[in-house]
């Protein structure tokens, strides 16, 4: 029995089923949680399907979240798509639930859940639950199609990242063909806010860059009051070192209102998921976050992306 099957089978078995995501939403999360819900909902009509977490931060257009108490989840089958670790799971009582299957696409180093699927080589997660509903012939809505496909853009970075391949690329294709405006779509991914350009210009002004391609750039509070800025708004600006040429691996430290900072790494070839493991994060090879208690921790982790680069460099 292939993986696909196995997860259908234990979804036929429950008639309410609970699907969850990462805290912070990014489209992929929103996507594949909310394109899987709508799948589902769709193909299974009797079945009562809720989209639960935390606030979707400036991602309205995609989905929202459903209100549910905590009785929903007894007896209830749990999904989590898109979260490699389950402390990141936005809202805990994703283990109130009867069965739990995980769905993901980034390093299993937290195999949780009863079925897990994990593929590594999707560019998405969003590609894996469109490539779970092409596969057992499930029932796509428009709207499953659209959320599906943004997840896809906003991973793959409209297709210029490493991890789109011809798989991700047939995809979107068929997803393309359910007939929903993406033009608009890719638009309200790519907007930005004046603020957020305004902040782009200082960002630029202020990176540093060493002779072997390390940046990083610090987003204090008093920056983010100056130009108006929540950290959710700062997603779009963490792709922006890489633009450079120069740049071959890079940080954006973004203080939060408690004091930390949060931690985005990018890379272009030096492997930083490593890296951001030793600082209560994770992710992909070349795209990763993590925390840091103070400024002085974040220059800690520039040093190590420093000699990352530096080694990098040496090797290739």
């Amino acid at each position: 029995m292939t993986i696909t099957e196995k997860i259908i089978e234990m979804i036929k078995q429950y008639d309410r089923i609970i699907i969850h995501r990462h805290m912070r939403p990014d489209p992929d999360a929103l996507g594949s949680q909310c394109g899987l819900a709508e799948i589902l909902r769709a193909t299974y009509p009797k079945k009562e399907i809720y989209q639960v977490g935390g606030p979707v931060e400036g991602l309205e257009f995609l989905a929202e979240m459903d209100e549910i108490t905590d009785d929903l989840y007894i007896g209830a089958l749990v999904i989590v798509t898109d979260t490699a670790n389950a402390p990141r799971i936005s809202d805990d009582r994703y283990q109130l639930g009867d069965k739990l299957i995980k769905i993901d696409h980034h390093p299993n180093d937290d195999p949780y859940g009863d079925l897990l699927w994990v593929n590594t080589e999707a560019s998405s997660c969003s590609e894996i639950i469109a490539d779970l509903a092409f596969a057992e012939d499930l029932t796509l809505s428009e709207n499953a199609a659209r959320l599906l496909y943004g997840g896809i853009v906003g991973d793959t970075g409209r297709f210029l990242y490493p991890a789109t391949t011809s798989h991700t690329l047939v995809v979107a294709s068929k997803l393309l063909d359910y007939g929903f405006d993406s033009s608009k779509l890719n638009r309200q991914i790519d907007q930005i806010s004046l603020e957020v350009a305004q902040l782009s210009g200082y960002l630029y002004q202020n990176l540093q860059i060493d002779d072997n391609g390390a940046g990083y750039v610090i987003l204090d509070q008093a920056i983010l009051n100056k130009y108006g800025i929540k950290d959710s708004d700062t997603a779009s600006l963490v792709p922006l070192p890489g633009t450079i040429d120069t740049v071959l691996a890079w940080a954006v430290f973004v203080e939060q209102p408690e004091g930390y900072y949060r931690v985005r790494l990018r890379s272009k070839g030096p492997v930083i998921n490593e890296l951001a493991k030793q600082y209560h994060g994770g992710g992909h090879p070349l795209a990763s976050g993590a925390n840091a208690k103070d400024q002085a921790m974040c220059q800690e982790i520039y040093q190590k992306i420093q000699v990352l680069c530096a080694e990098y460099q040496v090797n290739n």
